[in-house]
C-alpha cells in the first residue's frame, strides 16, 4: 500500500477525486432528513453540509448519513478518498461508498483560513472547440 498523500483545501479542483485531507469542522447544518420508505427497512437519510478547512481555507462538505455523526464542530477528521462534485457552479466536497472519515484524537496543529472559501468561487463548464 502506498503512503496517502495529503492535500490542502486551496489545491482542490473542480471534478477532481482521490483526496486524502485533514481538516477541521468548523460547522455543520443539517440540510435534509427524512426516512426512505423503499424496501422492507426504512432507513432515514440524512444529509448536513459542513464547512470544513485548514491553514490555506475552508469548502463545504456534503456528509451524508452515519457521516453526519461525526462531522461535529471542532472535530478533527482525515477524509480519505475524498471527491469534488460541483453543485450549481460551485465545489463540494464528498467523501462516497470508495472513501472514508476517520476521527482523530490528534490537536489542530492549524488555525482554519476561514477567509478563503472555495465554494463560493463559482466555476462555469466551458466547451472549447478546436478548428
Amino acid at each position: 500500500m502506498r503512503k496517502p498523500v495529503f492535500t490542502k483545501v486551496d489545491q482542490l479542483r473542480p471534478g477532481t477525486t482521490g483526496h486524502t485531507l485533514t481538516v477541521k469542522v468548523v460547522s455543520s447544518e443539517m440540510v435534509l432528513q427524512k426516512g426512505r420508505p423503499d424496501g422492507p427497512q426504512v432507513r432515514p437519510m440524512r444529509i448536513a453540509e459542513c464547512l470544513i478547512g485548514d491553514e490555506t481555507g475552508v469548502i463545504v462538505f456534503t456528509a451524508r448519513n452515519e457521516q453526519v455523526d461525526m462531522m461535529k464542530p471542532g472535530t478533527i477528521v482525515i477524509l480519505r478518498n475524498a471527491k469534488i462534485d460541483m453543485f450549481k457552479g460551485s465545489m463540494r466536497l464528498a467523501v462516497d461508498k470508495w472513501g472514508r472519515i476517520e476521527a482523530t484524537d490528534q490537536p489542530a496543529e492549524f488555525t482554519v483560513k476561514e477567509d478563503n472559501n472555495l465554494s463560493l468561487v463559482e466555476y462555469e463548464l466551458v466547451n472549447v472547440v478546436e478548428e
